[in-house]
């Protein structure tokens, strides 16, 4: 009560008393505009005083316009109380560290040419989201409510929703990946899994052996923490293995970095013995690996590949990181990091300490989606949807943009390496005047002198006939800088 600390001495009259200690409970901010105050008989019993010296108070202050009585509610502060300042700066950028910094300069989101509204974009590899089958996602949350009800919006588990954590287990296993002394950790999406695998194992300096060109989030976590980044040139086939084995040897890596199915960006799927050599290179010289699923369910030409973890039997020298943001429901950030289960543990208190644990409600609704075969049913659809906006994409690159080469299997994305030292900024700045915009190759090298000729193109939300005229657009620039270079 706003009259709690209020002592009546019997120097000055009390209905004075009240009006000053209402006066300078405004001022102090205490009592704000439309805060209510006590009755007169609450105040009056409160204080043990006459009741009319409360009235006589509250008169005086609503004369003046101070309080407003308002017949059969109540008594309220009318004015807006004497704010005080003490105006205090501070320079948080010179504070800012090697980490906020880093992170910052690579954010490509605010570093690159930004989208506008009516271009057409070639930037995302997102899916398309009127493909999702929402009325079987409703059904599912209903079901995950149903369950579990306001469990749901409690605390739940660091590790994750179990029925989620064993849906998983069964998709590893399906993958031919033995789950012997394993475990998972759920984790939102995959840039928080790497994070966390990242800055709990490695240790500034450290060299991280990785494909060339290779994820730019992945890129920009691995320079945050000061680690030293070493890409290994690639051909179609996956990593070249005689260029690995040279940077097996010659740096002694942490850990390796690998995305053998739809390689972002190039889309390159690594073929079944390229994997094994790959594998036993890194198991020759003792350098465990870190593997992004990224995209396997979205291979068109032929089935999906078992991953590197299916090879490492009943050994633990493979981290899988997975994740199906890039095929369905990105928005609710679920991906999850299967390995050594002693090692999930430890990781698992880093998840807790970060952030306690990801949404349960997204979890449970995502696991009552995918055990309800939703899932296989959505992705058998959107294969040939994707199949044919890929089909498309070639066709018009064939038709519009000399190339090196073009690569890219399946996915989102195709990869282009251009001819005659065509810089992809340069054209970049032409396609944007144009209202085309695309995402430059360089972004996904660590040497920025690299990937200068290269560009990426999404595809998975663009329509068939922004792709004809988008690719056009693209080719008809690119004649225009050739044409330049010659005169």
């Amino acid at each position: 009560m706003i009259f709690s600390n209020l002592i009546i001495n019997k120097n000055e009259p009390i209905y004075i008393q009240i009006e000053t200690h209402i006066k300078q409970g405004i001022k102090s901010g205490e009592l704000k505009k439309d805060s209510k105050l006590p009755s007169t008989r609450e105040v009056s019993k409160f204080l043990n005083i006459s009741r009319n010296s409360v009235i006589s108070a509250y008169e005086e202050l609503e004369s003046r316009g101070i309080i407003v009585t308002k017949r059969g509610i109540g008594t309220f502060i009318s004015i807006e109380s004497e704010h005080e300042r003490y105006e205090y700066n501070v320079d948080f950028i010179e504070r800012v560290n090697n980490y906020g910094n880093t992170l910052r300069e690579l954010d490509i989101t605010k570093s690159e040419l930004p989208y506008k509204k009516g271009m057409i974009s070639f930037k995302s590899i997102s899916p398309e989201s009127h493909l999702f089958n929402l009325d079987d996602f409703k059904r599912s949350l209903l079901d995950a409510w149903t369950f579990e009800e306001a469990n749901l919006l409690n605390y739940g588990y660091a590790k994750g929703y179990k029925p989620l954590i064993a849906y998983f287990f069964d998709y590893m296993k399906e993958k031919r990946v033995t789950t012997a002394n394993k475990d998972i950790l759920i984790t939102n999406g995959f840039t928080e899994a790497f994070d966390i695998i990242i800055s709990s194992l490695t240790t500034k300096g450290d060299v991280i052996l990785c494909e060339e060109p290779t994820h730019n989030t992945a890129l920009k976590i691995m320079k945050a923490y000061g680690l030293q980044v070493v890409q290994v040139k690639m051909d179609k086939e996956g990593l070249d293995l005689n260029s690995l084995e040279d940077a097996l040897d010659k740096y002694n890596p942490k850990f390796g970095y690998l995305i053998p199915s739809y390689n972002n960006p190039t889309g390159i799927v690594t073929k079944t013995e390229r994997r094994k050599e790959i594998y036993k290179l890194f198991r020759k010289y003792s350098v465990p690996i870190i593997e992004d699923g990224f995209n396997e369910e979205l291979l068109y030409s032929s089935s999906p590949i078992d991953p590197i973890a299916s090879l490492c039997g009943n050994g633990n020298g493979v981290i899988y990181i997975g994740s199906l943001s890039k095929i369905l429901f990105p928005g609710l950030r679920i991906g999850w990091i299967f390995g050594d289960e002693k090692l999930i543990d430890v990781l698992e208190s880093v998840k807790r300490g970060r952030n306690i644990h990801s949404s349960f409600l997204d979890q449970s609704a995502f696991c009552y989606y995918l055990k309800s075969g939703a899932f296989s049913r959505y992705v058998k659809n959107v294969r040939k949807y994707y199949r044919d906006k890929y089909n498309l994409v070639i066709d018009m690159i064939h038709k519009y943009i000399p190339y090196e080469y073009i690569t890219g299997e399946g996915g989102l994305h195709v990869f282009i390496k251009l001819t005659d030292n065509i810089d992809a900024r340069e054209l970049l700045d032409l396609c944007y005047k144009d209202n085309v915009i695309f995402m430059p190759g360089d972004i996904f090298y660590e040497n920025k002198l690299k990937g200068t000729d290269t560009f990426r193109i999404g595809f998975g939300r663009v329509s068939d006939e922004d792709i004809k005229n988008g690719i056009k657009i693209i080719g008809d620039n690119i004649k225009r800088l050739v044409k330049n270079q010659n005169t």
